[in-house]
Order: C-alpha cells, then structure tokens, then sequence
C-alpha cells in the first residue's frame, strides 16, 4: 500500500484490549499497512501493536448517560480525525454513523451480537417493555443499516438478516487467534469457565453440579450484580470454586493450561441458540474438551467432530455426569481436546477470517 489509508474504529462500551475489537479487527489491519486509530471511551490512549489507540473521557455512571454522551464526544473526536473508513462497535453509535455516512464518509457497523432477540432477556428493561423495544429497536437497527457502506456481523445465523438490507453484510467469526499447537500436559482436576457471569449463562446450574464432585471450578470472569454472586456463595457446589474475577489475557491462558475441560452451558435463550460463543473455540483452541449445551448448531460442531460432550444446561445432574466422564476418563479427554485443536487450525481460526475483513476494505476504499 503505497499511501497510507486513515482507519478509524469506535467503540463506546468495549475496552480497548477487546480481542475482537483490538487484537483481531485493528491488528489485523495495521499488520496489512492501514493506518488504525482506535477510539474509545474512557480509554488510556497509547500506540499498541501499529494501532493509535485514542482513550476520550466520558464523565458519566448511568447506562442512559452513556449512551447519550459517549457516542456523541466520539463523534465529535471522530470527525476531527477525518479518516477515509469509520467501523464502529456498539448500536448506539447507529445515529452518529448515519451522519458520518450523510458527510460522504465510508462507515462500517460492527454486529457483534443479535440485539433484538439480547434485548429479551435483558434484566434491566422491565418485562412488559422488553417486546416493544425490540421490535422497535430491529426496526431502526435495519433502516440504517440499509444506508450504510457494509456490515460486519458474528455469526451466520446474524448475517442472514442483514444480507437481505446490505450488500456488504460479510460474515466475520470470532475464531480465534491461533498461537501455539502445543497442549500442555500439567492439567490438575479443574474445570473452567471463562466469561460473563450471569444466570442466562447457565453459572448456577453449574455450581450445583459441583456439589458431589472432588474437582475445582476456575470461574473467571464479570458477575452481573453482586446480588447474584451472593446467591452462587449460598450453594453448596460454591465450595469447589476458585473465583478469580475478572482476569487479562495472560491469566486465561494460565488458566486454560492447567483446566482439563472447558464449560460452556448457556442457558438455552433465542439469543444464545444460534450464536458461537468465543469462550468454545478458546477451549478448542488450548486442547480442552468442551462441556456445552445440547443447541443443535454446537452439536454439529462439538459432537459431530468429537471434540467435547453436549448436555442439557439446565440439568445439574447431566451437567455432573459430563465433568465426572472427562475426569474418568483421561485418555479420552485428550483425544477429544486434541480434536477440537486440529479443528481450530485447519478451520476455526482468525486467519481465515482476517482474509474477509481485509477484501471487504479493498472493496469500499478507492484505489
């Protein structure tokens, strides 16, 4: 690439070592020549792997403020740049990147997740308005979608909603970045869980499938209020749990290292039944066996490819027969991680994925 082209990414919500975000997206891009600034909310602004991360203070604590006022200060930062291409994050920038667009700008949406059907089981909308706000929020979410220069999305099951509004709408999975082959052999009589911590994601019906069990939960991740982890403390499976917290990169791979299975029991939601969680192909990925839940697409992943055990997850008792098989049976648990690894690096991984993110931008920016 001859002239550097000016890319800016937007993100009002995630950190700026997002591994889609950051480590996937913008690395990617930076690697390949482009010219990446990452703007982010409340972020440390420092240069990082070719990419100009941009931290812009947002003085607020509400989830209305932040929507509000984050999205309109990164657009205001946003335009200052001036950049050639604008791929932004998080729906509520939606009206922000319509004007981008309207300024004769190339911007991107970035679906990460299937908010209609998220917004569901959103605990902090009160039950009766959550129909209503889905239906409206799709509603805007495809207009100006309709309008914009391309859409990323995560899964398969997202693209096939947004193919029929945009031409541009491309696939990008959240496979992961494969660095080592190798699969560590010091593995202890532990289990983890690495992620949101939540009731939907199936965490209490996991503690309770601990109660009768000599083996350890490496539980990482964000509680959803402190109410609910109160809850899991009362359970009696609670005392085979290390509860780490919310941890970086560097802790999960440690964590991986010495797990023997990787769970992933999401309750079975509309917004989950389709969607491929990261969380499984990192498991994949280290050479653990999966624990996950019975959903007809992961099993014709996990099961069909014998790389782990599908349960149903709101079935402690079928969770505990999965776990005690895998510790049973040692062998059989390597041969399923070490299936699910040579799966990762011959399809499941952010190599193949890189390709469609870099042909997408050759054929939006100018020659």
């Amino acid at each position: 690439m001859s002239v550097k082209v000016e890319i800016c990414h937007i993100t009002t919500v995630h950190s700026q070592n997002d591994v889609r975000i950051f480590h996937k997206e913008c690395a990617s891009l930076a690697k390949y020549g482009y010219s990446v600034t990452l703007l982010v909310a409340n972020g440390i602004s420092e240069m990082s792997c070719r990419v100009n991360i941009v931290g812009v203070p947002i003085k607020t604590n509400s989830r209305i403020g932040r929507i509000r006022k984050a999205s309109k200060v990164l657009y205001q930062e946003a335009l200052k740049l001036n950049c050639d291409l604008y791929h932004f994050h998080d729906p509520e920038f939606l009206p922000f990147a319509k004007k981008l667009y309207t300024k004769g700008k190339t911007v991107i949406y970035d679906v990460h997740e299937d908010i209609p059907r998220q917004i569901l089981s959103k605990y902090w909308i009160p039950l009766p308005f959550r129909k209503i706000t889905s239906v409206l929020f799709e509603y805007y979410e495809n207009k100006v979608s309709s309008q914009l220069s391309a859409v990323c999305v995560a899964t398969p099951f997202i693209l096939e909603r947004f193919y029929r509004l945009n031409k541009n709408a491309i696939n990008l999975n959240n496979y992961p970045i494969v660095e080592s082959s190798e699969i560590k052999e010091n593995k202890k009589n532990e289990i983890c869980y690495i992620g949101g911590l939540d009731e939907n994601r199936g965490i209490s019906e996991l503690v309770i499938s601990l109660e009768n069990l000599d083996v350890k939960l490496n539980l990482a991740g964000k509680f959803e209020s402190d109410a609910y982890k109160l809850s899991l403390e009362r359970l009696s499976g609670w005392k085979n749990v290390i509860d780490h917290g919310f941890v970086n990169r560097k802790t999960i791979s440690e964590i991986l290292s010495i797990s023997m299975a990787g769970i992933v029991t999401l309750r079975p939601i509309i917004n989950y039944l389709d969607s491929l969680p990261v969380k499984m192909f990192e498991y994949m990925a280290a050479g653990l066996p999966i624990i996950a839940s019975d959903f007809p697409l992961w099993k014709t992943i996990i099961e069909n490819n014998e790389c782990g055990l599908c349960v149903d997850p709101l079935n402690p008792k079928a969770i505990t027969k999965a776990i005690k098989y895998l510790i049973d049976n040692p062998e059989e648990a390597k041969r399923m991680g070490e299936n699910g690894q040579r799966l990762i690096l011959e399809k499941y991984n952010w190599k193949n994925e890189e390709k469609k993110l870099l042909e997408l931008y050759e054929s939006l920016l100018p020659e």
